[in-house]
């Protein structure tokens, strides 16, 4: 009986040990999340600033940047302020690089609705119907106008069947009817349309417009505007800001036009990060088909930037795009354009 007492109670004291230990970390845990604002289980349900437990009459809300900590109130937002902004920065940055560096299904153009092949992201080949400002391959438009002239039919758009503008004027009226009905690649279009020609506050305010309502190509346009210092006051900040919300929906170009920035910041600075950002943004727009970012994945491989199995599935992606946007239609259509012939009536391009 007494050497089982003795190890009842030796099992009873690695209990009490083994419990204060987990008081201890548990402790520590807490008064480091406290330190740094940040929540790393992702299961907090007290203020990280006065630790009130939410309950019936109390209701907390998270940080509007982080998402990583709750607050019962503003006054306790502000008095945390301070040891939570570092911790708030650093996550809203990864928060931000996971939704940048995603790759996208597709490009912002999508499929041609007729056909339901993806569109070339080549403007020249993917005009846009100023009736109903839809994006149309040159293929269904090529053998849509074969049809109309062999049964002798009215010149209609593919998609929209209305008839095709035959003046300027024409094109015009139809284009401002989509603007008037907030139509954000209509805005678009006006806003490339006063860029042109300089007029640089109409540009702006329709394109801003544009971008307001979630157009990639609005977006795009305004980041070459400020990038460029066009019309506008050249700001390196506004820029890039619009170019990532382009590429974040999809717009190969503006990726391109990030990986370049990304790229000649890191030379200036010998930044590797940078480099490495920058290499991320040249797969990306290589996997939407854009061909110059596929010669900088190149330079990124040859410089050992980008591992060899990822520029292998770069390039096979990069032509499973190219492939799929091909199809008999387009290249009689291709064919067409070389023999000089015209089959398109007062387009527009995509931006």
């Amino acid at each position: 009986l007494p050497f089982i007492a003795l190890i009842a109670l030796g099992i009873g004291c690695l209990g009490v040990i083994a419990l204060s230990i987990g008081r201890k970390q548990s402790l520590e845990t807490s008064i480091e999340d406290k330190t740094t604002g940040i929540n790393v289980d992702g299961g907090q349900m007290c203020c990280a600033s006065c630790g009130i437990a939410e309950a019936d009459n109390v209701k907390l809300k998270k940080c509007a940047d982080c998402e990583s900590v709750r607050y019962c109130s503003i006054r306790c937002q502000r008095k945390h302020r301070p040891e939570h902004r570092k911790g708030c920065k650093k996550r809203t940055a990864e928060l931000r690089d996971e939704i940048l560096f995603k790759q996208p299904e597709s490009s912002y153009l999508g499929d041609c609705p007729i056909c339901c092949l993806p569109l070339s992201i080549d403007p020249r080949n993917s005009p846009l119907q100023t009736c109903c400002s839809t994006v149309i391959c040159d293929g269904c438009e090529y053998a849509n106008r074969l049809r109309q002239e062999k049964e002798c039919l009215e010149v209609t758009c593919p998609f929209c069947r209305h008839p095709v503008p035959t003046s300027i004027e024409e094109a015009e009226n139809n284009r401002m009817k989509r603007v008037a009905a907030n139509d954000p690649v209509a805005l678009t279009q006006m806003g490339c349309i006063h860029s042109v020609v300089g007029e640089s506050n109409k540009a702006l305010e329709y394109l801003s417009k544009a971008a307001g309502l979630g157009d990639a190509g609005g977006h795009h346009c305004l980041s070459n505007m400020y990038l460029d210092g066009e019309g506008v006051k050249k700001d390196m900040k506004k820029g890039a800001y619009h170019a990532e919300e382009a590429a974040i929906k999809g717009h190969p170009t503006a990726r391109f036009n990030l990986g370049v920035i990304e790229w000649n910041n890191g030379t200036t600075e010998r930044n590797i990060g940078m480099m490495e950002r920058a290499a991320k943004h040249f797969i990306i727009s290589a996997n939407l088909g854009h061909g110059e970012a596929m010669k900088k994945v190149k330079t990124c491989y040859s410089k050992g930037l980008v591992s060899k199995e990822d520029f292998a599935k770069t390039l096979r992606a990069h032509q499973a795009v190219l492939d799929a946007a091909r199809s008999s239609q387009r290249e009689a259509a291709a064919e067409a354009k070389k023999l000089g012939l015209s089959f398109s009536h007062m387009h527009s391009m995509p931006s």
